[in-house]
Parts: structure tokens; C-alpha cells; sequence
């Protein structure tokens, strides 16, 4: 009677150390697997298991080292058990048998199956170890800084040294990639917002702002009447005050401030000159992310791009950096379209029409890096600029050239090549 009590018990202790088994193997793969800034979220909404989670994992060495520990402390305790048992029940000859036996059950409960577990549900897992295993590295420190310093003195003598880095820390490209899996996380919208804003540092002032030949503005040797006409036709707030031509820009005049003129329809030329502001020039190719903080900085909203020479190229707004982070939020309904479809594959397109603006738009990927405009990418392609009917391929588009004249290409037929797919 008392061996049968004596080896039930052993059986009872051998179940409490196989359930031991188990919640290290899973635990460990929980507190591995588990997603850092869920952690930190979870931290600053004040839960405890996180907190303490926290403190853990600051040295993961130490946290792998008391897992260690306990799993194998426990896996060898009841592998000698089950030679103790087996003896008692069945002597030497059951002693393969049952050690075979206890092999799979460590596989299948102990490891697959908590493992698994740990795997799909960390967070389940994970912050309730956190109370059980705070304790555990209290009690046993010293054990455990012995483990985590000899380890890490055998891989220093191996030449693997360890790294300060800052390993939660996430490039561009990674946080890119975060997003885009997101999935239902974030809505497609505020999805293409982040991608967007990710994307400012890719994307410079010359590829959104309004190019030289289509700035309008006050041109100050007009008689006033044409440029009263000229700002009451004006769909900007902000216009460019010149003399003589565009290149001669001297200031910027906000239509707001003509509005609190008490003849405001009576306004001279003294009066623009003297509420013009003045012009905020920057050098082309000044990146976007750049440019959107050198806005707020500088309390300004209009800037005039010049290149290395001084000449003008263009104007952007902060309405343009925004525009390229939210997508377009406004419209111009008396605008004319720059591109018109005609099948899947093809489109009649303007000249003028910006490539970025049309590869957007359409999901194309037209050649952008050099010229910014339809026009602009085949006269660099072929050096001239082509009369009507000519052709040209460029990357994996075809451009048929509809209409022309001596100065600009005016309108372009778009086809996209189809690849024909060869079976060897």
C-alpha cells in the first residue's frame, strides 16, 4: 500500500513538472514573440503586468537565463522521476519504454502545443508570466547572472559582441512596411496619409510646385484696371507682385489684405506695393519634409524656387506640401483635364501634365526622376521636340505625339506595353 502511495505521489509530482514544462516553453515563446510597442502601449495605459514585463525585458539575457533555468531544472527532475517510476512498476527492461514515452509527451504538451499557443496569443501569455516570473528572478539572481555572464563571456570569446543599439528603433522603409500591414488596423485613407507623409523625404519641391510658365501674378506695368481685373479673376489668396516678367518678382500680396481697404475696389498701385510682403525664395530640389518645417518655422506660405543661377522656377505652397500628404482638397471645375482614358491601357494625355500627378492617378510608373512634365520627358528622351505622329517607347510606354508646335508638345497618346509572356 505504501509503494502504491509512493508512486502515485511521484506520478502527481511528475504531471506538476511536466505543466511546469510547459509553461516555460510557452511563456518563453510568448515574451519573445511579443509586440514591443503593444508592451509600451500597454505601460503607459498604466497596466502593472506590463510594467513589470517591461523591466523584465530591458535585460532579455537575464529573462532567457531564468527561463533556462526552470526548463530544464524541471524537464531533467522528471526525466529522473520517470526512471524512478518505471523501476518501481515495470524494473529495468520498462525504463526505455517509458522514457520514450515521456520524450513525446515533453514534444506534444510541453513544447509544440504551449509553444504553438504562445505563438498566436503572446499577449495572453505573456503579461500574466510577468507576476510569476518577477518573483522567480528575485529568488533566484544569483543563479541567473551567473548563467547570463558566463554565456555572454563565451560568445565574447567567440568575437559575437553585443550591440547598444537601440533594436525597437525602425528605419523608413521598416515603418513603410508596418503600415502597409496594418491591414483593417487603419483605414485605406489615413493608411495613404502615413505612406505619404513617410514619403516627403523622397520628394522634392520641384515635383509639386507650379512651374515657371504657369505662375500667375500682378504685373505691375499693366495699367491698374487689368490688374484689378487680374485679381478679381484670381483663385489664389496669395499672387506674386512682378515688374515686367515673372523673373522680376518683389513681392507677395495677400488678397486679404486688399479686402480691408475701405475702397477696396479703388485700390492703386501705391497700395499693392506697400501691403506686399517679402519674397521668401528657396533653392530647387529642397525636400518636402525640409521645406513643410521651414513653412511653419518661418511663418510663411508661398515660396519662390530658384536654382543655382538665381532664375526662377516655380512657385510652392504649403497647400501643394499638404496636398501631397492628404490628396487634393480642392478643385477647380473650369479646369481642363490633363488626361482623358480611352481603354485600360491607354490614354490621351496633356503635355503639361505632371508625371507624379499621373502616375498617382492612373497607377502607372512612367519615368519621373528627371523631367516633371509629360512635354519635358520626350524632348529629353529624344533631344528635340517632335512634330505630330512621331512614336517613341520610353521604359514600358509608348508615346504617340497628337499635336505639337515649334515651342511644346501639347497632347500625347499613352499606351502601356503589354508583356507578352513566352512558353518555352
Amino acid at each position: 500500500m505504501g509503494d502504491d502511495l509512493s508512486t502515485a505521489s511521484l506520478v502527481s509530482i511528475l504531471l506538476l513538472l511536466l505543466f511546469l514544462s510547459a509553461f516555460f516553453s510557452g511563456t518563453e515563446t510568448a515574451l519573445m514573440r511579443l509586440n514591443r510597442y503593444k508592451l509600451k502601449n500597454q505601460v503607459r495605459k498604466g497596466n502593472k503586468s506590463a510594467k513589470i514585463l517591461e523591466k523584465l525585458l530591458k535585460e532579455p539575457e537575464k529573462l532567457i537565463g531564468l527561463i533556462c533555468l526552470g526548463v530544464n531544472l524541471v524537464n531533467f527532475t522528471a526525466a529522473a522521476l520517470v526512471t524512478i517510476i518505471a523501476l518501481k512498476i515495470g524494473g529495468e527492461p520498462f525504463v526505455a519504454v517509458a522514457t520514450l514515452l515521456l520524450t513525446i509527451t515533453v514534444l506534444i504538451f510541453c513544447e509544440a502545443a504551449p509553444k504553438t499557443l504562445a505563438a498566436i496569443y503572446p499577449e495572453k501569455l505573456a503579461f500574466p508570466s510577468a507576476l510569476i516570473y518577477y518573483p522567480l528572478m528575485l529568488i533566484s539572481y544569483p543563479m541567473v547572472w551567473l548563467i547570463s555572464e558566463t554565456s555572454n563571456a563565451i560568445l565574447w570569446l567567440l568575437g559575437f559582441r553585443q550591440t547598444k543599439d537601440r533594436e525597437n528603433s525602425l528605419s523608413n522603409e521598416e515603418l513603410r512596411t508596418v503600415v502597409r500591414e496594418a491591414g483593417t488596423l487603419i483605414s485605406r485613407k489615413y493608411r495613404s496619409m502615413l505612406l505619404n507623409i513617410l514619403d516627403l523625404e523622397k520628394v522634392t519641391v520641384d515635383d509639386v510646385m507650379v512651374p515657371h510658365t504657369e505662375i500667375s501674378g500682378i504685373n505691375m506695368e499693366e495699367d491698374i484696371e487689368e490688374i484689378r481685373e487680374t485679381i478679381l479673376r484670381s483663385e489664389h489668396t496669395l499672387l506674386p507682385v512682378f515688374r515686367e516678367n515673372i523673373n522680376n518678382i518683389f513681392g507677395i500680396l495677400h488678397l486679404r489684405k486688399l479686402a480691408n481697404l475701405s475702397s477696396k475696389n479703388l485700390f492703386m498701385k501705391q497700395d499693392i506695393e506697400r501691403l506686399s510682403n517679402e519674397p521668401y525664395f528657396i533653392q530647387e530640389g529642397t525636400l518636402l519634409n525640409i521645406q513643410l518645417v521651414e513653412f511653419q518655422r518661418r511663418k510663411q506660405r508661398i515660396a519662390i524656387v530658384v536654382d543655382e543661377y538665381g532664375d526662377i522656377q516655380g512657385i510652392v505652397t504649403l497647400s501643394d506640401i499638404l496636398e501631397e500628404i492628404v490628396g487634393e482638397f480642392t478643385t477647380v471645375p473650369e479646369a481642363e483635364e490633363e488626361y482623358t482614358k480611352e481603354d485600360d491601357n491607354s490614354y490621351i494625355v496633356s503635355g503639361n501634365a505632371n508625371i507624379r500627378d499621373l502616375n498617382k492617378s492612373i497607377k502607372w510608373e512612367i519615368p519621373s526622376k528627371g523631367a516633371k512634365t509629360v512635354n519635358g520627358l520626350i524632348v529629353e528622351h529624344l533631344g528635340d521636340i517632335p512634330k505630330a505622329e512621331t512614336d517613341v517607347n520610353i521604359s514600358n510606354y509608348s508615346f504617340k505625339v497628337i499635336e505639337s508646335d515649334s515651342n511644346h508638345i501639347h497632347s500625347v497618346k499613352i499606351n502601356k506595353i503589354q508583356k507578352i509572356k513566352r512558353n518555352d
